[in-house]
């Protein structure tokens, strides 16, 4: 892992496009502003943990009539982008 010290207002380079800035620094809290490519799907660690999960299990997306909740398909898309 790599660990970098930032001030206010100051950020880094993420791989092509992806920047993350500090926004504000309070107590024991930061906030972070990120901009990136509108394909780029950005989630907390754990709503991304959870959506994992739950691709992993697609019995937890089914509806009452059996299909596959169609709104995990864009998560779906961007998170097998990301491992492989």
């Amino acid at each position: 892992m790599l660990v970098l010290s930032r001030k206010s207002g100051e950020g880094i380079v993420i791989g092509d496009g992806v920047v993350v800035t500090v926004v504000a620094v309070g107590g024991d809290r930061c906030r972070l502003g990120i901009c990136a490519p509108s394909a780029t799907s950005i989630h907390r660690e754990e709503v991304w943990k959870r959506i994992r999960q739950s691709l992993a299990d697609p019995t937890e997306n089914q509806s009452a009539t059996g299909d596959v909740d169609r709104s995990q398909d864009g998560f779906r898309s961007s998170l097998d982008r990301r491992t492989t």
